[in-house]
């Protein structure tokens, strides 16, 4: 008799043991059925929103495709995206949310070089692979598992200068005198101090050099000093809508730089400019042959311009930024695919040993910093459209280097 309660107890115990542990089975199937939940930040507020809209569209327009062919592994994606405000610091603190309180099972690099720099110290910290955008100094990786979609090389400081040089002296007035300006942003301020070294080196003289803190808005002394300056070139290490603020300050007084060239400006807000005819900028993707050739180019152009239409974008052809924000996605989803898995370990480990297919090309992970080939292009606006002009076999159909 004394044995009875105890032995009610015991099989009440192994009762709710048997509950817990089949709550434990439950919680666990779901969460290998539900959402596979990727979260991210982007510049939708601030100075870089202008260009954090475009990688929202493109990030949608990803989502909607996987999922319309079934999800990851069998599972739908859901886009965890935060408001970093154009801020280093916010994105850092979302990132840690995003890990910690959101958590997440995966991670999209956010735009802009410092916001990514921030989101690679927390994706280190929690061992999390992080595919990134539009990071501008390679040599500041030192995190095996964040993966470059913008395909400039280990050493952009020297290749993209040496490759808009080539560009003009293809033309029909190669410069030999230029003047530098630049935006004090990370990773516009580290590629304009390539160009003057390598400019020097190939014989050009420099008649102007001078940078303004980002987030500058009154370009009227740097555009007079530009004309004072009568260079034959112009290299503007512009970011956002800083192109088009000078340009408008140009315009002002009446000046026109013989040639000119953008580094990471808005894509759509400065090609509607008339004072911007025949400026320069570089790319990796434009909408014509060869770049439209690649798997997937055409539905996603029509999609990008339905929804850029909608969302009111100033202009809605896919360039270098979109192109880079979708391939950040389709890099990300051949890690996922090819290791069957959402381990993030697993996912960095076959990036570096493996080329994926892409928007751009083929690409691969296995240089410094994961950078693969420098695919960069120069781009002109011409009849009120960009246009690859160099090198000749990626240039659009007749399109080469003008001069104004």
């Amino acid at each position: 008799m004394n044995q009875h309660p105890v032995h009610r107890r015991t099989v009440l115990g192994a009762g709710v043991a048997g509950l817990a542990a089949a709550s434990g089975l439950v919680a666990k199937a779901q969460a290998q059925t539900g959402p596979i939940r990727i979260g991210s930040t982007l510049a939708l507020t601030g100075p870089l929103s202008a260009t954090g809209l475009v990688h929202k569209i493109v990030g949608e327009i990803f989502i909607d495709q996987v999922n319309q062919r079934g999800g990851w592994l069998g599972r739908k994606l859901e886009w965890v995206l935060k408001d970093d405000q154009s801020k280093p610091d916010l994105a850092r603190t979302l990132y840690e949310q995003l890990v910690t309180a959101d958590k997440v099972d995966l991670l999209m690099g956010p735009y802009a070089t410092g916001a990514i720099l921030s989101a690679m110290g927390v994706a280190q910290r929690y061992n999390k692979v992080l595919v990134h955008h539009t990071f501008g100094i390679p040599n500041l990786v030192k995190y095996d598992m964040a993966f470059p979609a913008w395909s400039l090389g280990p050493d952009p400081a020297v290749s993209v200068p040496n490759t808009v040089l080539d560009a003009l002296n293809s033309g029909p007035k190669p410069p030999k005198t230029v003047a530098i300006v630049t935006s004090k942003f990370p990773s516009i301020q580290f590629l304009s101090a390539g160009a003057r070294e390598q400019f020097k080196k190939r014989g050009l003289t420099e008649v102007l050099f001078l940078d303004w803190e980002f987030g500058n808005r009154d370009f009227g002394p740097i555009a007079n000093r530009v004309k004072d300056a009568k260079p034959d070139f112009v290299w503007v290490g512009a970011i956002g809508l800083e192109g088009n603020l000078l340009l408008d300050a140009m315009k002002k007084i009446d000046y026109a730089p013989p040639q000119h060239f953008y580094l990471y400006p808005a894509p759509g807000p400065i090609v509607t400019l008339p004072e911007a005819k025949n400026a320069l900028s570089v790319t990796i993707f434009e909408e014509h042959p060869p770049f439209t050739n690649a798997k997937g180019a055409a539905e996603f152009i029509k999609m990008f311009k339905e929804r850029g239409t909608a969302a009111k974008l100033p202009d809605v052809q896919v360039e270098v930024q979109a192109a880079a924000s979708y391939t950040a996605w389709q890099i990300l989803e051949a890690g996922v695919l090819a290791t069957k898995s959402l381990d993030d370990k697993a996912i960095g480990t076959w990036l570096r040993a493996n080329q994926v297919e892409t928007l751009q090309g083929r690409l691969r992970f296995n240089g410094p910093g994961q950078y693969g080939d420098d695919l960069m292009r120069v781009k002109q606006i011409q009849g009120g459209t960009w246009k690859v002009v160099w090198p000749k076999q990626f240039a659009a159909p007749g399109a080469t280097v003008l001069a104004n």
